[in-house]
């Protein structure tokens, strides 16, 4: 008797498989080889198999495979990849998206009815090419059309040849009817009598890249069989496409399907769903597919070096390109992990190599940097995922997107969004007998299906690269610049194979020039002040120097007060002279809380004068919050109004009231103090909010101020005597820009009351009034101001200049209509932290109409730099995100008290020799040499670089932004959760921190949301603990009494918990809308009778017994599939032509009902207006 072995090896290669399917032993044979005595042989060792079948692997056993011929006498199902196809097909309706087009030019004697002959031959032998589709109780089938209805369209274009072109672009684009066969369209356009061009036309739901070849070859032995008169020899073809698709859904189920899914699912798993490359226009609502492609070369040398690198790892070039690509877009999307499509011919069966059809799958590869490996560790990582998805590289893609139901949309595709390809099969070429042929090149419009898709082809000058783009997201530009990433990356990669794949240099030379200089920006404005052997440097120093030029004109106004240049600098003499007498020195901080008056600029000049550093104290604050400022302030003496005394914080510190000891004061000296500032002595000291629930207070020093006014002064747009209001709150620090570009420039600085600040009708009179003809207002209050404007037709005819800063600018219809109107006012947008004041300035000039919705904020200002570097303090790409850093001279001196957080946001600059970044030594070379470095470096200015004659610094603002290619930088928002509103900038931490401390909250969450446009506001979540009985209201007290206002939020949300990450996280983005929480905890039934079959429909489709008519589809298991046999039978419910669009565009019940409503009514409409017409009688006379 033979083994089990050679027993079941002879069954095998008879075609005759063994498999077990649980405990049972299946058995499939072709027919007439399961001869009796067989059959008595597996009965006799039935269970000597199953136990030899029991020890193998799931791999190992010898499974069913084969595909077999099947009967045409039913439904023939289409495959998953034509089902996915099919539906864009019903979502889009006829496009030429998925043609797939070529034109041939034929030079020599072409024999037109052979061509006719092989064509007819080749659409007789694969049934792909003469099948149509059609829905059967709204499911798609394949109809195999016997002798379909062909002809070759014949053109004669003698002595049109210009028209060649313009007919094969038409040929291309014309769309294809699914429900017609052939989907195959061939042209022979006849320029000469021996000179034709061939245009060939294909849908794809019938073919692949794979199955252009079959028809090259076939066609062209056909041809040539024919020509000569001889019969073909092309081999028979045992089964066909439609076998293939029967097969492919019979084959993936049961454990086949599972251990396929359990693969992928676990591959997959906790991926990121989308990857968002940084685009340069907003995303469409829905695809349009417009595309354009661009050709990059890699030589012959890297080629060779690259192939080598593979084999040196044991991989091919396909895996190291993907590896290489991989990291390009982690580099530029910010992820870590990447999931790239890669299309695979998925012929895997010797049966199926040569039929024409659609058999091409897409593999999802996932590519994981998060552990920052070298490129050698993620070259193997890349090897072993590949080869893990060839081995399960029989489960359609589209069955995994059904399978896996990630959230959909139409803007575009799931799970992939990108495509990656090397080909490195020798294209087949044509062999018609006696023609010369050439492919034509036709000058189409390109269709992008993916946000990007990368094919290289391997050629003897070495890889050649196309990428193909979507041109709705993309300019050239930007597609140029990243491929020209990704071949400096791929020589990166050979030189340091061994390097973390995050320090490898992305840069360009070019693009690392272009970088360096526009942080050029090194001005000297000190000289005059820094030459002495004791440099002195104040902000006061430029307001008496002004005060020598322009003693008597008006300096500051409040109500019906004033007070000119000498009397300002008078007054502010004498309080300095008399806090010098109370102790007060160099550096010493010096508290400030007073209402708006001329007392408050006073207190400013005195306290600078004297040599102290200011530390604004808002009486709007809570006092908890000003006994914190002032005791982690430890100031020594506390300027106020005695009209302030219940709100002022107790400390031990001595008080100075400037309204009633004012006649004290008045006794000093009204001269100038004869004293030695530093450059970086404090100015001011403004607190922000703090991510502990405690505020942080931020060190400015006196050079970094003065840079700002200096460079203010030289960049604005007004005269030097112009009226500025000073609209800000002193403790924020655009109140000391407002103060100081006026002082220093001579002009006047006009005061307003708190009051008046919040009226903006009044302040539009008041701006009239005053004369004002330059603005400083944060977005919220420059909206609010230019709605006012426009409402009452009055437009400020003195206004120069608006500034606004604070938080992110948008260009509203108010504020466009604000600025038509006025014709000779400029409006700047600044950026810049606490930590540094502004840094970047964009200034948008008239036409309005030319204004961008978003205004970038512009370049660096003078003395300044501006770094965006991903998190290993890499410079990223033009018009790629990173969180932007601050150099230069612009860097507040630190935290007050605060020595570990200052070491933590200022950090050493890694682009100034011979400092060691934070990050390996790589990160010093900046993509180039080190004379590129030297052009980064801090500007040395006067002596200082820095911190006096210490390293320079960069400050991490934790702000996302990106270069444009124009230099100006885009602002796109906070890294964290700290944000801004109306100016202020938010720690949501310190709002939740204080908020948990109520004895009645269990757990909260702080966001800010922008439900209407525009609208920013900040909404509180909480938990209350058990039995609580408090109210929003005394929640929204209990922050009051201890926040300053812009931290209250405006709304209260109680819910039972918190939405949780599946890390246990708050997952901030579930918080539900204020007005909705908790809906769809609820059933809300049908309302209508229409709404009731709509919910019918859906719980049969999706096998539910209740439907609500606000449950979306997608989120109760519905997918594209299911989708379009759900409309089919809306459709015919409701006699209507609804495209499947619809489910994507109102995936409610309700939604789709109200749209149901309207075709319904706009049909009676017309149907009245039509009978209306038509009994109508005409009469002339």
């Amino acid at each position: 008797m033979k083994s089990i072995e050679t027993f079941l090896s002879d069954l095998a290669n008879q075609d005759i498989k063994l498999w077990m399917d649980g405990e049972r032993l299946r058995c499939n044979a072709p027919q007439g080889l399961l001869t009796p005595e067989i059959q008595t042989e597996l009965k006799n060792r039935k269970a000597e198999i199953i136990h030899f079948l029991s020890q193998l692997g799931s791999e190992e056993q010898i499974n069913p495979r084969r595909i077999l011929p099947i009967p045409r006498d039913g439904q023939l199902p289409l495959s998953f990849a034509q089902s996915r196809l099919w539906f864009l097909y019903q979502l889009e309706g006829a496009t030429g998206t998925y043609n797939m087009t070529g034109a041939l030019s034929l030079s020599g004697s072409l024999q037109v009815e052979a061509l006719k002959q092989a064509l007819g031959s080749i659409i007789q032998r694969h049934e792909p090419l003469r099948t149509r589709f059609q829905t059967v109780d709204g499911v798609p089938v394949q109809v195999i059309d016997p002798q379909p209805i062909w002809e070759l369209t014949m053109v004669n274009l003698a002595g049109k040849e210009t028209e060649a072109e313009k007919l094969a672009y038409q040929e291309s684009q014309t769309p294809f009817d699914l429900t017609q066969s052939p989907l195959l369209r061939v042209t022979l356009l006849k320029l000469q009598p021996e000179k034709h061009i061939l245009l060939i036309n294909m849908h794809h739901i019938i073919s692949d890249g794979w199955s252009i070849g079959v028809f090259i070859r076939e066609l062209s032995h056909l041809y040539g069989a024919f020509v000569a008169d001889k019969e073909p020899t092309l081999p028979t073809l045992p089964i066909q496409y439609a076998d293939f698709a029967v097969w492919q859904r019979q084959w993936l189920q049961g454990k086949v399907l599972a251990a396929q899914l359990e693969y992928w699912k676990r591959q997959l798993a906790d991926a990121p769903p989308l990857l968002e490359l940084p685009t340069d226009r907003p995303r469409p609502a829905f695809q349009t597919f417009q595309g354009k492609i661009e050709i990059f070369q890699l030589d012959s040398q890297l080629t060779q070096e690259l192939k080598a690198l593979s084999q040196q790892s044991g991989c091919t070039l396909f895996m190291t390109l993907l590896a290489a690509f991989g990291l390009l877009l982690s580099r530029y999307s910010g992820l870590s992990n990447i999931i790239i499509g890669s299309p695979i011919a998925n012929r895997n069966q010797a049966a199926i190599e040569p039929l024409i059809g659609f058999f091409a799958n897409t593999l999802a590869l996932r590519i994981n940097l998060s552990e920052n490996p070298s490129f050698l560790e993620l070259l193997e990582q890349v090897k072993q995922t590949t080869l893990e998805g060839y081995a399960h590289q029989d489960l359609p893609f589209e069955m995994l997107v059904e399978k896996l139901q990630p959230d959909r949309d139409l803007s575009r595709n799931p799970l992939v969004q990108v495509m990656f390809a090397l080909q490195n099969i020798s294209q087949v070429t044509w062999n018609l007998s006696g023609l010369s042929v050439q492919d034509l090149s036709l000058s189409v419009e390109e269709t992008a299906k993916f946000d990007l898709e990368i094919h290289y082809w391997e050629k003897p000058e070495g890889l050649e690269g196309i990428w193909l783009y979507s041109s709705n997201l993309f300019d050239a530009t930007t597609i140029q610049r990243m491929g020209h990433n990704f071949h400096n990356l791929i020589k990166e990669i050979i030189a340091n194979p061994q390097t973390k794949v995050k320090q490898l240099p992305l840069l360009t030379l070019a693009e690392t020039h272009l970088l360096s200089s526009w942080n050029d920006t090194h001005a000297d404005y000190f000289a005059e002040y820094l030459t002495s052997n004791k440099p002195q440097l104040s902000i006061y120093q430029l307001v008496e120097k002004q005060v020598l030029l322009t003693p008597d004109s008006v300096a500051v106004i409040f109500r019906d007060q004033q007070l000119t240049y000498t009397e300002l600098n008078g007054r502010a003499n004498q309080l300095a002279h008399y806090l010098r007498s109370l102790g007060v020195k160099t550096d010493c901080l010096v508290g400030l809380c007073v209402e708006r008056s001329l007392e408050m600029v006073i207190g400013i000049l005195g306290t600078l004068k004297a040599g102290a550093a200011y530390l604004p104290l808002d009486p709007e604050y809570p006092t908890e919050r000003l006994s914190f400022m002032v005791k982690d302030a430890q100031i020594s003496v506390l300027l106020s109004q005695e009209k302030l005394v219940e709100k002022l914080p107790e400390y031990q510190a001595t008080r100075v009231y400037l309204d009633t000891d004012w006649p004290t004061i008045a006794e000093f000296s009204r001269d100038n103090l004869n004293l030695e500032v530093q450059p970086h002595s404090l100015g001011y000291v403004i607190y922000t909010s703090g991510s502990t629930g405690q505020p942080k207070g931020v060190m400015m020093g006196q050079l970094a101020l003065c840079n700002l006014i200096l460079w203010q002064l030289q960049n604005t747009t007004v005269t030097n005597e112009a009226k500025t209001l000073q609209f800000a709150p002193i403790s924020f620090d655009v109140s000391f820009q407002e103060i100081f570009s006026t002082l220093s420039a001579g002009g006047t600085l006009v005061l307003i009351t708190e009051e008046l600040r919040r009226d903006t009708s009044a302040l539009l009179d008041l701006l009239e009034k005053q004369a004002i003809e330059r603005l400083f207002l944060p977005f919220v209050a420059l909206q609010q101001l230019a709605e006012v404007s426009v409402s009452r037709n009055f437009w400020v005819s003195s206004l120069r200049e608006v500034i606004t800063a604070g938080e992110q600018l948008q260009i509203t219809s108010a504020i466009a209509a604000w600025f038509r109107g006025l014709e000779n006012c400029t409006l700047h947008n600044h950026y810049g932290p606490s930590e540094s004041h502004v840094v970047t300035s964009f200034t948008l000039t008239n036409p309005v109409e030319n204004w961008p919705l978003l205004p970038p904020i512009g370049r660096a200002i003078t003395n300044t730099q501006i770094y965006i570097l991903d998190s290993y303090l890499q410079p990223v790409p033009i018009g790629v995100p990173g969180e932007l850093y601050i150099g230069g001279i612009a860097l507040a001196e630190g935290y007050l008290n605060r020595p570990e957080l200052t070491a933590e946001r200022f950090i050493p600059n890694p682009f100034e020799s011979p400092l060691t970044p934070l990050s390996p030594p790589q990160s010093l070379n900046f993509g180039g040499s080190s004379a590129l470095t030297e052009g980064l470096k801090s500007p040395s200015i006067g002596g200082f670089r820095g911190q006096g004659d210490q390293p320079s610094k960069l400050y991490k603002t934790g702000d996302l932004a990106r270069y444009l290619p124009d230099g100006n930088i885009e602002y796109l928002g906070r890294i964290d959760n700290q944000v801004k509103v109306r100016g202020f900038r938010i720690e949501l931490g310190e709002i939740e921190a204080v908020l948990s401390q109520c004895p009645d909250v269990q757990n909260t969450a702080v966001i800010v949301r922008e439900d209407t446009p525009g609208d920013k506001r900040l909404v509180a979540y909480v938990v209350l603990t058990p039995d609580s009985q408090i109210t929003t209201s005394e929640l929204r007290q209990f922050l009051a009494n201890q926040l300053p206002a812009y931290l209250v939020p405006n709304t209260f949300v109680i819910l039972e918990s918190l939405p949780l990450t599946p890390s246990g996280k708050c997952d901030r983005r579930s918080l539900p809308a204020p007005d909705h929480q908790g809906l769809s905890e609820y059933h809300i039934a049908p309302q209508s009778p229409t709404e009731e079959i709509l919910a019918q429909i859906w719980g049969q489709i999706l096998k539910l017994e209740r439907v609500g008519r606000e449950d979306n589809f997608f989120e109760l298991g519905g997918h594209s599939l299911l989708a379009t046999q759900v409309l089919s039978r809306i459709n015919s419910a409701f006699k209507l032509d609804l495209s499947v669009k619809i489910m994507f565009e109102s995936p409610t019940i309700a939604g789709i009902a109200s749209y149901i409503q309207a075709v319904e009514w706009s049909a009676q409409d017309n149907s009245e207006k039509k009978l209306n017409h038509e009994n109508t009688e005409v009469v002339e006379f």
